[in-house]
């Protein structure tokens, strides 16, 4: 059996439905140059025979189960059983459009890369809240454009939704650490080695993400949080876009405040800020239900990671406190 160029890795944790639609995507690929790994972390729930399925139909898909203990350790095992030339890593919540590896393909041959990502999209089959929440996390008004946008205020960092290595990288640089925002990590560690990282925008996933706003509000928060992680770990990482959350929850804050006990006139920087958010969101969406649900989505993505960050500044930074900040100051020094 010939070498697959590439090795699809996904790691899963009680995410059935998930996984077929994501095979089904994969089975579909114009080009396929690729195996599949799942990795199956102690679910109570496993997707086993949804692989078999589309193994016995031709699909180069093998399955792992193994005891839970994270999706960076989850990742590690599928790396270390995969045959491909590049190892490709996708949520397990992604559908990935049929010419992707075409695409990815073509790329790589024209312009070499040690590493590589892609952006993400909500598919229009997406409820109203994910495409809402898609908007939110992919807008230069809310994050910067550091999700692969075509304005960005921070250097292109791949994330796991959709990221792909060379073995050469896994042999010298190794795996994932078991941490929030372990991908960030990651890519980190591959540019302070020197190899070269480069954003494929044609190479999209469609990114499901959260389905309510709840769940949205506590994945944002931990972004916020792991953000100081990453401080601690790389001092130098920590941008001025980073800081925009809190800034923004901050004055947010305190312009309420005094709009409710000074002047209402304090309340209009937010309010202009937020109508060109609903103004933005609908041209980009075209759909006005979408861009009405893209308000609250933008105060809780900016809301919430900016309270995360705070806490974090706080506990870690000020007061040198938590149970991870010793293992983190190790971790840099490469203990």
């Amino acid at each position: 059996m010939d070498t697959p160029r590439f090795s699809v890795i996904v790691p899963v944790y009680n995410r059935i439905d998930e996984i077929k639609d994501l095979l089904e995507s994969l089975d579909k690929q114009t080009l396929k140059n690729f195996e599949v790994i799942i990795i199956e972390d102690g679910s109570s729930l496993p997707c086993k025979e949804v692989c078999q399925q589309y193994a016995a139909n031709g699909l180069d898909v093998h399955y792992f189960f193994k005891d839970n203990e994270g999706r960076s350790i989850a990742r590690n095992y599928g790396l270390e059983r995969a045959n491909g030339e590049y190892m490709v890593f996708f949520d397990s919540d992604c559908v990935i459009p049929p010419d992707y590896f075409s695409i990815l393909t073509e790329s790589l041959d024209n312009n070499p890369l040690d590493c590589f990502g892609g952006p993400d999209a909500a598919h229009e089959s997406f409820s109203d809240t994910q495409k809402a929440i898609n908007y939110t996390m992919t807008s230069f008004l809310t994050t910067g454009g550091i999700r692969g946008g075509k304005i960005s205020l921070e250097k292109f960092t791949p994330r796991t939704f959709n990221m792909g290595y060379s073995r050469e990288v896994y042999f010298n640089v190794g795996g994932f650490r078991e941490m929030f925002s372990e991908d960030i990590d990651m890519s980190t560690r591959i540019r302070l080695a020197g190899y070269s990282i480069g954003l494929i925008p044609e190479a999209h996933v469609w990114h499901k993400r959260r389905v309510d706003f709840k769940k949205f509000l506590r994945q944002v928060y931990v972004f916020g949080m792991s953000r100081i992680t990453l401080k601690i770990l790389y001092p130098d990482s920590l941008k001025l876009v980073h800081l925009l959350p809190a800034l923004a929850v901050i004055i947010g804050l305190t312009l309420i405040i005094l709009g409710i006990f000074v002047s209402p006139w304090y309340l209009l920087p937010l309010g202009i800020y937020l109508i060109a958010v609903l103004t933005m969101a609908w041209l980009s969406t075209k759909s006005l239900k979408i861009a009405l649900l893209s308000v609250p989505a933008a105060i809780i993505q900016l809301g919430g990671y900016g309270c995360g960050f705070i806490k974090a500044f706080f506990i870690k930074i000020l007061l040198r406190r938590g149970r991870n900040i010793d293992q983190e100051i190790r971790m840099r020094k490469g203990k």
